[in-house]
């Protein structure tokens, strides 16, 4: 299916029935392809996402995040 960017904006709701069903919608904009809606599958929404390398930075250092970053924002005494 395509639809058009004013179509999108103006009926929402009949484009994700559309994308319930299963189909894939092409966005156009002025004539030319410009985005495709695709609906997610069953096995897209059960995989695991990795995660971030900086996610539990903290977990092997001793102490309070809090506090640490209380330190670092005091400011220096002179």
């Amino acid at each position: 299916m395509e639809a058009t960017a004013k179509e999108l904006r103006f009926n929402t709701s009949a484009v994700f029935e559309r994308l319930a069903m299963g189909e894939e919608i092409t966005v156009t904009y002025r004539g030319q392809a410009r985005a495709k809606l695709v609906p997610i599958t069953e096995s897209a929404k059960k995989t695991k996402k990795t995660p971030n390398k900086l996610f539990g930075m903290w977990a092997d250092k001793d102490g309070n995040v809090d506090e640490y970053l209380r330190t670092l924002r005091k400011g220096r005494s002179f």
